[in-house]
Order: structure tokens, then C-alpha cells, then sequence
């Protein structure tokens, strides 16, 4: 085992060094230091996370690459071909509409808005009536949900009284009706007396 990794350590040595030889440049020992660390790289991390910028770079280096030196890449042809189905697949997948119906205009939902002000007795049944008479066939509910949203109350709550309202101009009268009571009924034998 210690004869074995003597050996491999003496090899790396004499093919960096015969490759000094020949260039004699910086930049071939700037290849070697970045080889050695992506050596070091490959034994501690077993699946590296690649950005998608890191997968263009390499796919487009790939192209400039001669083949028999792909080893020096960290990934394999398969996985640069993956890469390009999956961007192929991205590219013709159309986007997914979303479920329901859709969304009202704005225009729309201003328009119930001002013809709920602008008539306080109109429910939005009615109101969804004239819509369609002007040309915007809209559902009574979707009518509904605007002035909902919107805070706008129902027809009838929007021009009458409140309950507090009511019972107050009420109260008068409800409490002589709990409190005074008259027989219109004649009883038998009564000889047709109205009693108070």
C-alpha cells in the first residue's frame, strides 16, 4: 500500500515536472496547482453543488475541450447531456395557467364599485343586470365578492337605519306596547263594554 502511493506521488511528481520542462510557462504551473486541488476536491466532496451559472461555464468549456481531456472535468459527458435536456425540456414546457377563474379587471371592479355608490338601492343582482346591459357579462357572484372585498355593504343595509338606529326612534313605542295592554274582544255577558 505504502509502495503503491510512493509510487503515484513520484509519478504526479515527474509528469509535473516534465510538463514544466516543456512549457517552462506560469500558466502550466497554474494548470497544475488548480489539477491538484480539483484532485483534493474529488476525494472530500462526493457530489459538488453547482450553481446554473457554474453548469453554463463548464458546458460551454466542454465545447472548447479537445475530448481525450475531459478527465480533467468533474463532470461526465452524460451529466453535461442531462443538463442539456433538462434545459431543452424547461424551454419548450409551457407555463401552467392557474385554476379558477380569471381575474376581473380593474376597469370592471371600479365600474360595480361606482354604479354600488351611485345607487345605494341596488343589490348586486341589479347591478350585475346593468353590467350586462352595458356589455360586460359578469356572474351576480363575482358582483357579490367585489363589493364584498370592497367593504360595500348589501342594498338594504346601505340606505336604511342601523338596529341601533331602529330601536332608538323605536323604543317609545315598543315600550308602551310591552306595558298597556286593550280587550277589543267582547266577552260573554260583558253587554258589549270596551274595557281600558
Amino acid at each position: 500500500m505504502a509502495v503503491s502511493l510512493v509510487y503515484l506521488l513520484l509519478r504526479q511528481i515527474l509528469q509535473m515536472l516534465t510538463q514544466l520542462a516543456r512549457d517552462g510557462g506560469a500558466k502550466d504551473v497554474e494548470l497544475l496547482v488548480l489539477r491538484r486541488q480539483v484532485a483534493v476536491l474529488r476525494r472530500q466532496v462526493h457530489r459538488p453543488d453547482l450553481q446554473p451559472a457554474d453548469r453554463v461555464v463548464l458546458a460551454a468549456l466542454s465545447r472548447l475541450l479537445p475530448r481525450q481531456h475531459w478527465a480533467a472535468f468533474f463532470v461526465t459527458p452524460a451529466t453535461l447531456l442531462r443538463w442539456h435536456r433538462q434545459l431543452i425540456a424547461r424551454h419548450w414546457t409551457y407555463p401552467h395557467a392557474r385554476p379558477g377563474r380569471p381575474p376581473v379587471d380593474r376597469e370592471i371592479r371600479e365600474l360595480v364599485l361606482r354604479l354600488a355608490a351611485e345607487n345605494p338601492t341596488w343589490g348586486h343582482r341589479r347591478v350585475q343586470g346593468e353590467l350586462v346591459r352595458l356589455g360586460y357579462p359578469l356572474a351576480a357572484s363575482t358582483v357579490w365578492k367585489i363589493l364584498h372585498r370592497a367593504g360595500v355593504d348589501p342594498a338594504p343595509r346601505r340606505t336604511g337605519p342601523t338596529w341601533k338606529q331602529f330601536l332608538t326612534a323605536q323604543a317609545h313605542t315598543i315600550w308602551a306596547c310591552d306595558f298597556f295592554t286593550v280587550d277589543s274582544v267582547n266577552r260573554p255577558g260583558s253587554g258589549g263594554v270596551l274595557r281600558l
